[in-house]
């Protein structure tokens, strides 16, 4: 499977605590107001980068397209965050 399994739990583990990010916020500011729907698409967005990347990982074996696809997946997750939170794209 892998040789080594703390990337992987270092992912995940960053993952959960994005998410539980802003129901902490919440807690302490009246000014982040999320939403079932909000925090399930979060979690989505955050499945779907992190799955991404684990594929990535099992299938490429160059540290060098790793970390192009990493920095790949990681922008377009800002972007598309971006886009749902202000709308940084023209319509």
């Amino acid at each position: 499977i892998f040789r080594d399994n703390g990337w992987r739990i270092a992912m995940w583990a960053v993952a959960a605590l994005l998410l539980l990010l802003p129901l902490v916020a919440m807690q302490l500011s009246s000014d982040v107001d999320w939403d079932r729907a909000d925090f399930t698409t979060f979690g989505v967005m955050l499945l779907i980068a992190c799955g991404t990347f684990e594929l990535t990982m099992r299938i490429t074996q160059s540290h060098t397209r790793r970390v192009l696809i990493a920095i790949a997946i990681a922008a377009l997750f800002f972007l598309v965050w971006l886009e749902f939170a202000v709308g940084i794209l023209p319509h």
